[in-house]
């Protein structure tokens, strides 16, 4: 028999926790999508380049519809979006607050001293993995989170596709817009800086070197040819 990791009760907690967080976030992004196509519908187009951010909401508040039941509806949607983004900062303020004493809070702020890896990310990562040493080499790693290649092989002829995307989502999710920050050229940026403070310079230097490291490999499969999405959520086993 084979024996598998069992999280402990506190560690279920604070990925219930974060799990309901990335719900809200889904929730969210749909209900944006949602108002988009209905303001597209009605031939009402943000000039702006950015959404979302305060010009976009001012313009938003704006908007007066040809009738008073479309303006009903209209108002309903951004009352949704509202409601969804005062819940995600009361999501995020409770994460705040119970990463400090999580027994795994060590490995929350050295998971944080890699660039793209705020507390978010870094909590949801480590709240789904658990015990990294359960992983011997990066191979089960990336089977376990969905990041190896799918097959479909008939006798001889062997063919790979995309990712499977059969493991663990939240923590697949987490990885894959972290490396969307490799594209940038190597920096510690302000935020990066303050999250290292007071981590042991052994952690500081693999952030460095993982920083060099995938900034180069991210430039060399974009050059070869490789489309900027297959890159960040890389349908081969990573080196």
């Amino acid at each position: 028999m084979t024996g598998i990791y069992v999280p402990e009760p506190e560690d279920e907690a604070m990925r219930d926790l974060i799990r309901a967080r990335y719900q809200v976030g889904k929730a969210q992004h749909r209900a944006r999508q949602q108002l988009k196509m209905y303001l597209l519908r009605h031939n009402i187009r943000y000039g702006g380049q950015t959404s979302w951010n305060a010009a976009h909401l001012r313009y938003l508040a704006q908007i007066k519809m040809p009738f008073p039941v479309q303006q009903i509806v209209f108002q309903e949607m951004l009352d949704v979006i509202s409601e969804a983004t005062a819940r995600l900062e009361r999501y995020d303020q409770e994460i705040e607050r119970a990463a400090p004493g999580w027994r795994w809070e060590p490995v929350v702020r050295a998971v944080m001293a890699l660039r793209g890896m705020a507390l978010l990310h870094a909590a949801s990562l480590v709240a789904e993995l658990g015990d990294f040493n359960r992983f011997d080499h990066p191979g089960p790693l990336m089977g376990y989170l969905g990041l190896v290649p799918s097959e479909h092989t008939t006798g001889t002829d062997r063919q790979q596709g995309g990712i499977t995307k059969m493991g663990n989502g939240p923590a697949r999710r987490a990885l894959v817009e972290a490396a969307w920050q490799y594209r940038a050229p190597a920096r510690i940026s302000p935020h990066l800086k303050k999250r290292q403070e007071g981590l042991p310079k052994a952690i500081t230097d693999i952030s460095w070197q993982a920083q060099r490291r995938l900034h180069h490999r991210y430039q060399h499969l974009t050059r070869v040819g490789k489309k900027k999405s297959q890159v960040a959520s890389p349908p081969w086993p990573a080196s």
